[in-house]
């Protein structure tokens, strides 16, 4: 049965966000409750004050299958909702209260994801991934990337060895199709998701590990490399920072400007750099270079996020 510590830790980690409370002048609120049934079935189980002064509140909400939602929420709006945990249907209710007493005496780790409609559908611990690996467990299904390409995983004949499972681009009419191979990078890359791509080459690798006809030795590399790498999506860090600038008000230049990648004009008038920050999110190709880049170092991310958005980078984080 889970303990009510790694309960708030597993609902942190699902964060996108240290996975942070932004800056309140600078939120996107999420949506207010739907219906005044579902505030009247919530109970609260503590309060506290943000950085700014503002009141907010921790409470309990019904899940999925008899689950119990722990939230933090503006007192005044009852908006912005923060899902600190999840906890299964046979878990002690009393965990809820031990999870919310640990995360008001923890000043400092109050990092939890903004809640979200699914969320109220979804068992506990169980996230996008879990819903992919059991809708595509073929190795065949078909993935499509943003530019209408399409991916599969498929068997490729080496020059010297055994068949390798490796990821390919589909080129050309269903009638005369051919396959290209492809990184796992470069899927993930032209998808812009993480799943459901690392999902079925984890199933791939599972399935022909120690099958003596097909080899998945270079697929299980790039599947390492790419977990181990600080080069991470930038998209939802990208849908951030747009969001930020049409609802918020806050421009791209002033959010280069908090980063420090500043310009000055002829008269010595400093601005943020606003090419720098598009080249970084991806709405600009970098310099020489025509296509634009779905990547960027975690280190920037993190910048942008903290600095530029004053909001957890794990919030812009994909998983």
């Amino acid at each position: 049965m889970p303990s009510a510590v790694s309960s708030a830790s597993l609902a942190r980690r699902g964060s996108v966000s240290g996975r942070d409370c932004h800056a309140l002048s600078h939120r996107a609120l999420s949506p207010c409750p739907a219906h005044d049934e579902e505030i009247s079935r919530s109970t609260t189980l503590g309060s506290y004050r943000d950085e700014h002064g503002r009141a907010r509140e921790l409470l309990t909400l019904p899940g999925h299958g008899d689950s119990l939602l722990v939230l933090d929420r503006d007192a005044a709006t009852l908006c912005d909702r923060r899902l600190i945990a999840h906890l299964a249907a046979d878990e002690p209710r009393g965990n809820a209260e031990l999870i919310c007493s640990h995360y008001l005496q923890d000043a400092g780790g109050r990092w939890c994801r903004r809640m979200c409609p699914e969320d109220l559908r979804a068992s506990p611990l169980t996230g996008k991934a879990d819903d992919c690996r059991h809708e595509l467990t073929s190795e065949y299904a078909l993935i499509t990337g943003r530019n209408g390409s399409l991916y599969r995983l498929s068997p490729v004949q080496g020059e010297r060895c055994i068949p390798q499972m490796r990821w390919c681009r589909v080129v050309g009419q269903s009638d005369d199709c051919r396959l290209r191979q492809a990184s796992l990078r470069e899927v993930i890359g032209a998808v812009e998701s993480y799943e459901p791509i690392r999902t079925l080459t984890r199933h791939a690798i599972r399935r022909h590990g120690n099958d003596p006809l097909v080899s998945v030795t270079r697929m299980r590399s790039e599947l390492e490399r790419l977990e181990g790498s600080p080069v991470v999506l930038n998209r939802r860090l990208r849908e951030a920072v747009i969001d930020a600038v049409d609802r918020c008000g806050i421009s791209m230049s002033e959010i280069a400007l908090r980063c420090g990648v500043v310009k000055r004009d002829r008269r010595g008038k400093v601005s943020g750099e606003t090419s720098w920050l598009a080249r970084r999110i991806g709405i600009m190709p970098e310099g020489g270079e025509k296509a634009i880049t779905p990547w960027i170092h975690s280190e920037v991310l993190g910048s942008i996020a903290r600095n530029g958005l004053r909001i957890s980078p794990r919030e812009v984080e994909l998983q």
